[in-house]
């Protein structure tokens, strides 16, 4: 079976992307509008695109208009945030704090507090204004490097990449100095409502060649 993008459904390209390209690292994000709300929202379309310079990125799509008749998507709070602050940080999210996680990815109402849905602690970062998730056990304090944007509404979505100000690991993941990635009980997004754990892990050495 052979699938022409051009000539297919949105629908079914989704699904068949989701359900292939899997499984997905979670970005649970949290920004603060120009105002000084606070929002908290998981992005499956993320990961690390550089190191020098540091460089995470995330891609989030529109929300379905509220209004019927209305035309097009309407952009998310978290990249509205963005880009009237230009900061926000990227929170790792482990299999103990999967509920809350799930909790922030509603539809919620901009002037809702996300920290106060999810019940999670909202702790100030050290450089950028947006605060990181205290539970998280890994997070990227992020300053905006750039914004692409994609296809038009109702369908698009824009990438968002950070460059990385600010890292926080709490210290019972480090082991003499470093990470200990063993100890991240890590999830990530598979297709439909399905998720996966990193518990189950295996090791290949790469081989030398020359």
């Amino acid at each position: 079976m052979t699938v022409d993008p051009a000539a297919t459904p949105y629908n079914e390209i989704y699904n068949l992307v989701l359900n292939s390209v899997a499984p997905r690292p979670i970005a649970w994000v949290s920004t603060i509008s120009a105002a000084g709300s606070h929002n908290l929202a998981p992005f499956s379309f993320f990961n690390a695109v550089c190191i020098d310079p540091p460089l995470l990125a995330f891609a989030p799509g529109l929300r379905p208009a509220k209004q019927p008749s209305a035309a097009g998507g309407v952009a998310k709070d978290t990249l509205r945030n963005v880009r009237e602050t230009k900061e926000f940080v990227v929170n790792i999210v482990t299999y103990d704090l999967r509920e809350a996680m799930n909790l922030t990815s509603g539809e919620h109402d901009p002037s809702v507090n996300e920290f106060d849905i999810a019940n999670v602690t909202a702790e100030p970062s050290k450089v950028v204004r947006p605060p990181r998730v205290a539970e998280s056990p890994v997070s990227f304090e992020c300053r905006l490097h750039q914004i692409l944007d994609f296809s038009p509404a109702p369908t698009g979505s824009s990438l968002v990449i950070g460059r990385v100000v600010s890292i926080h690991v709490k210290d019972v993941h480090m082991n003499n100095g470093k990470l200990d990635r063993n100890s991240l009980d890590l999830i990530g997004r598979m297709g439909g409502i399905q998720y996966t754990r990193t518990g189950q892990r295996f090791e290949m050495v790469r081989p030398k060649v020359g």
